[in-house]
């Protein structure tokens, strides 16, 4: 976790009806990275207002080079991993991908549409076509050339993409509840005010208003697969 407000949400809603055990590493409050990269099964990078070059100087507890490495320590490892958002952009420059600004900043609901990758996808060849999903983005993952782009909207190319068949990177939020929402709003007023007039931002109103349990659904689908990939490689 990069911030407070970006969190896990309904990640850990899901973690936490199966009884899974879960280790946090806040780097907002000056946690460290784990020395022992066994100890854990399933990597989740949360998001964050930083972008991969951020500078230690621009956000002190934003460790760029740190984070990255221990990605490749635990794709090193074959580990499952999930990357959200800034977290997405991270696995990818962990892979030697750089990310890219996004054409267009997306903040709210809206909806993504499934590319014909998605269809040989063993999970997302599962979901519908068109679904909405939550945004709070400028910025979008780098593609390397075994990357597959599995969904895209009106305003970023680059929604949901397969790095490896364990490795995932969601640059929208499935995650978003009713007060990690909140939080969001709270903690990034001024972004919302400053990019108001743009085609893909919703007011504060708006977005509180949302229901987030459809898509949430749709993430513990995603989530359940992915932990059978686990169980299928503990075995």
């Amino acid at each position: 976790m990069h911030e407070s407000f970006e969190a896990p949400g309904a990640i850990e809603k899901w973690a936490k009806y199966h009884d899974f055990p879960v280790t946090y590493t806040r780097f907002y409050q000056n946690d460290k990275l784990r020395d022992n990269i066994d100890e854990f099964d399933y990597l989740i990078v949360m998001g964050g207002p930083q972008c991969p070059i951020t500078t230690e100087l621009e956000c002190p507890h934003f460790h760029t080079k740190e984070e990255i490495e221990f990605i490749k320590q635990t794709i090193a490892k074959k580990k499952s991993l999930l990357g959200v958002c800034l977290g997405a952009q991270l696995i990818g420059e962990a892979l030697g991908a750089k990310f890219k600004h996004s054409p267009s900043r997306e903040i709210g609901v809206y909806d993504l549409t499934l590319t014909k990758e998605a269809k040989n996808d063993p999970i997302f060849s599962t979901f519908p076509k068109k679904f909405a999903v939550g945004h709070w983005h400028g910025d979008m993952p780098g593609l390397t050339p075994d990357t597959k782009i599995l969904a895209t909207s009106k305003g970023c190319p680059r929604q949901i993409v397969r790095f490896s068949p364990k490795i995932y990177g969601f640059q929208c939020h499935f995650e978003f509840t009713p007060e990690s929402m909140a939080d969001m709003i709270k903690n990034n007023a001024q972004e919302l005010n400053h990019y108001k007039n743009w085609p893909f931002i919703e007011s504060a109103e708006t977005l509180r208003k949302h229901d987030f349990s459809e898509m949430n659904n749709l993430l513990f689908k995603f989530l359940d697969y992915m932990e059978s990939l686990v169980s299928k490689n503990s075995h």
